[in-house]
């Protein structure tokens, strides 16, 4: 939604009135060829993250719906794909599109709507407990009336109210989890890097993905092939403007689902899986469960949770959705490689001619390039899979654009926004931005949670079992009770920097950007 609207404000209408085949083509008319060649193939990287990701996505569903394995499904899912999209081009694209996409946006919306109005109104109180479990405070101790502890200072959970008999069914009680309960809305998550205490808060890369995915796609193939396709420069800044708006009515309520997902197969759930042996100086807890979300808890609560017609619905939508995306990035790619990649060739190697590429064989030669392109994003899709602990589908997909974000968008603005564009600060911007990106990635630390090096304790990694006594929190005699100080939780500090090369390297592009095009402009 941000880089529809930012694209229908900036850049829409001019790369409309370019009257351009491909996004290349726009920086070949200020930069030449060198740089369309550079420019081609960072999106052609890009492209085959973009389609990685989305059949991950699909080879997820197929796979937990039909019972195939992840890589059988995945390669389903490109090999469906190509075969509609190299047997009808564009047109097959833009037709499935229009289908695709009053199926898919309408399933989710009504599926998020439905989820939405029939999930509890409130954010999960703070946890009743257990018995020998003693409340963080007299509000919550009042809440569910409990009495005094035996052994502790504290008021602690009524066992003769709530579960006189631990074999009963109707026993109410819970694993803990939110001790001071939760809210609706942390509004301070995105300011302060506390802000989830007790847990910690992945701030810094949840503003570099925001920037990431408003600005990256900017220089998305299929994206921009829009813009261009347009019939007017107004129709393609209104396509835009429009399209922005209705991404945030479906985007908005549909990320919602994420809470309701957490509500159903949450830490606090008896579906809640551990991983033993572990603690936590902040929880107090000198051996604890470190909680393991289940990678398919979104598609259980579609197929579990919800109406049979409505969760079918909304997992039709998500494969529509995918397979809109995977034909209009199989058939960018395709189009790049052959008309600005192979067409071009002539230029930097003599043994091939300039007229390799015609208006006659060009497409022809696209569809021959779409085959081994997708065969390669499938490779990559079955390599990270759902499964993987990156979280395959959205690391690829923000692997995409902070490809094309760290390299293009900087030349793609000066395209439009210098007097004259200058060839030289484009090349050196490209190199800058994509050797920096590259640089940081394997310079920075990074240990794979994707947290921040903060002070608060809140960013202490769990540490092995400390001690084989008890919570301080729970209702025993003092000397089985946990005492850190003799005992301590040894935690290392999370140490990921994640995101903030993907921050940087565009911001050094558009330094060197800057610079060159000054220097040139002064003579």
């Amino acid at each position: 939604g941000l880089s529809l609207l930012l694209n229908g404000l900036f850049l829409a209408s001019k790369i409309n009135d370019d009257y351009a085949l491909t996004l290349p083509d726009v920086y070949a008319k200020r930069y030449g060829k060198l740089v369309e060649l550079l420019v081609s193939i960072c999106t052609i990287i890009s492209f085959l993250f973009l389609l990685a990701g989305n059949l991950v996505g699909m080879g997820a569903i197929l796979s937990y719906v039909l019972g195939l394995s992840q890589d059988v499904a995945i390669w389903i899912s490109a090999g469906s794909v190509l075969l509609y999209t190299i047997a009808g081009g564009l047109f097959s694209v833009a037709y499935t599109d229009v289908l695709q996409a009053g199926v898919g946006w309408l399933g989710c919306t009504i599926f998020a709507y439905y989820m939405i109005r029939n999930a509890e109104d409130s954010a999960p109180p703070p946890s009743i407990g257990y018995p020998g479990y003693s409340y963080p405070d007299q509000e919550t101790c009042d809440l569910y009336e409990g009495i005094p502890c035996t052994n502790i200072d504290a008021c602690c959970y009524n066992e003769a109210k709530w579960c006189p008999d631990p074999d009963d069914p109707s026993c109410i009680a819970d694993n803990g989890a939110y001790p001071i309960g939760d809210l609706p809305i942390i509004w301070q998550a995105m300011t302060d890097p506390a802000g989830l205490t007790p847990f910690p808060n992945a701030i810094v890369w949840n503003w570099a993905t925001i920037f990431i995915l408003g600005f990256g796609n900017l220089a998305a193939l299929d994206f921009q092939a829009r813009c261009m396709a347009s019939k007017t420069p107004r129709t393609a800044t209104m396509g835009c403007l429009i399209a922005g708006c209705l991404t945030f009515l479906v985007g908005i309520p549909f990320s919602f689902l994420g809470a309701i997902t957490r509500t159903y197969y949450g830490p606090d759930t008896l579906r809640a899986s551990f991983e033993t042996d572990t603690c936590s100086t902040i929880l107090g807890l000198p051996t604890c469960a470190l909680w393991l979300p289940d990678p398919q808890a979104f598609i259980k609560l579609l197929t579990h949770e919800a109406p049979a017609f409505l969760g079918a619905w909304c997992l039709i939508g998500i494969v529509a959705a995918s397979m809109s995306t995977c034909d209009g990035a199989i058939l960018a790619m395709g189009t790049v490689f052959s008309h600005n990649i192979v067409r071009n060739l002539g230029s930097f190697l003599p043994c091939f001619s300039d007229k390799l590429v015609t208006t006659e064989n060009l497409l022809t030669l696209a569809r021959m390039a779409s085959i081994p392109l997708t065969a390669i994003a499938a490779v990559v899709a079955a390599y990270y899979r759902s499964s993987h602990s990156a979280g395959a589908t959205g690391y690829l997909l923000i692997v995409a654009f902070d490809v094309v974000l760290a390299s293009v968008v900087v030349p793609l603005f000066g395209c439009f926004y210098t007097k004259k564009p200058s060839p030289l600060a484009a090349l050196l911007s490209i190199i800058t931005g994509a050797t920096a990106r590259t640089v940081l990635e394997y310079t920075l630390p990074k240990d794979g949670f994707l947290l921040a090096p903060w002070p608060q304790d809140e960013f202490l990694d769990y540490g092995s079992a400390a001690s084989a006594n008890v919570p301080p929190f729970w209702d025993e005699t003092e000397d089985i009770l946990w005492n850190p100080d003799e005992e301590p939780c040894e935690q290392a500090r999370f140490n990921d920097l994640t995101g903030v090369d993907s921050i940087a390297a565009p911001l050094m592009a558009l330094l060197v950007f800057m610079i060159i095009q000054m220097l040139e402009q002064r003579g």
